[in-house]
C-alpha cells in the first residue's frame, strides 16, 4: 500500500501524526509524542493511538510504547521493527549496551539464530515477550561500562552495542547468555584477526572476575595465541579456588592446576565445535 493511499484512509489527526513521526524518524514513539505533536490530552491520545492499533497501523511494544508498522507491510497487524532498537527503547532511557548473544550476532561471532535479544542494563528491567521476540536484560554495574561502541542497525538508527573484545569478556562471564563456552570460544575464534590478546586481558582486570580470567588464560593457550605476557599477566591474578569451565554443564571432569579450571568441556570438544 502506497505511503498516500495509507494516509487517505488514516483521519486527519493520525496522518498528521503518523506524517510528524516519519518526518522525525521516530519509529517507536510514547503517548507522551503523541500528546506534544498532537496537543492532546493524554486520554484523547491513547485512544488515538489504541485506534491506530486496532487498524493494523501501529503496534504496541509495551504500555504506552509503539512503533508505526510500515506501509509497504500492508495492514500488517504485528510488526516489531529492528529487535535491536526495540530493546534499546525498552531499556527507557536507561544505560544500556546490546550484549553477549546479540552482541554476537552484531558483530558476525555466531551462526545460530537467536530468539532472544539481550542487551544489559545499569537497573533491573523485567524480561518481555513482543511478538514472539523475548527481551532479556542482565543487570551491570553502571563502573563496568566500557568497552563499547555505537553501530547502526538501520539506515538511520543506531544502538550502543559491547564492542568485539567486550562481548567476548562478557560471554566469559556469563556463558549462560551466549549459550555455553563452546559458543563462547567459537566467536572468539570466527574474529580472533581483529581482537587484540592485550585489550582482553585489559577488559578481563577491568572486571575483577575470577572465572573470567581463568576462562580466558585456558582459551589464550588452547588457541595458541603467542601471547605471553599477557598470558602471565593472567596468570598472576589467580586464586587457589576452581571454577567449571563452562557453569551450564554438570560438575566432572579433570581439574587444571595451570588454570584453577574443571574442565567439564574437553580442550578436543572446543577445538572441534570451533574448526568446524
Amino acid at each position: 500500500m502506497n505511503h498516500n493511499a495509507g494516509s487517505k484512509t488514516l483521519g486527519p489527526q493520525s496522518a498528521r501524526l503518523v506524517t510528524e513521526l516519519q518526518e522525525r524518524g521516530r519509529t517507536i514513539f510514547s503517548i507522551t509524542e503523541v500528546v506534544e505533536i498532537l496537543g492532546l490530552r493524554p486520554r484523547a491520545a491513547r485512544n488515538l493511538v489504541a485506534s491506530l492499533v486496532k487498524r493494523g497501523v501501529a503496534t504496541r511494544l509495551k504500555p504506552g510504547l509503539f512503533i508505526l508498522v510500515p506501509y509497504e507491510m500492508g495492514w500488517a497487524r504485528e510488526y516489531l521493527g529492528d529487535p535491536f532498537i526495540v530493546a534499546r527503547e525498552l531499556a527507557g532511557g536507561a544505560d544500556y549496551f546490546i550484549s553477549h548473544a546479540s552482541a554476537m550476532v552484531l558483530h558476525g561471532m555466531t551462526t545460530q539464530p537467536q530468539l532472544v535479544v539481550r542487551t544489559t542494563t545499569a537497573r533491573s528491567i523485567r524480561p518481555r515477550v513482543v511478538l514472539g521476540m523475548e527481551f532479556r536484560f542482565v543487570r551491570c554495574k553502571r563502573d563496568h561500562f566500557f568497552g563499547l561502541t555505537g553501530q547502526w542497525v538501520t539506515k538511520t538508527e543506531k544502538v550502543q552495542v559491547s564492542d568485539v573484545a567486550r562481548t567476548v569478556i562478557d560471554c566469559l562471564k556469563q556463558p549462560e547468555h551466549c549459550g555455553g563456552i563452546t559458543e563462547a570460544a567459537k566467536g572468539l575464534w570466527m574474529r580472533w584477526d581483529d581482537i587484540d590478546p592485550g585489550k582482553l586481558v585489559r577488559y578481563a582486570t577491568r572486571l575483577n572476575v575470577g572465572a573470567v580470567t581463568r576462562r580466558l588464560g585456558f582459551l589464550l593457550e588452547l588457541f595458541e595465541v603467542d601471547a605471553p605476557r599477557e598470558i602471565e599477566h593472567l596468570r598472576a591474578e589467580l586464586t587457589t579456588s576452581y571454577t567449571l569451565l563452562d557453569p551450564l554443564l554438570p560438575a566432572d571432569g579433570k581439574f587444571l592446576a595451570r588454570w584453577r579450571l574443571r574442565l567439564n568441556v574437553s580442550p578436543e570438544e572446543i577445538r572441534s565445535v570451533v574448526e568446524t
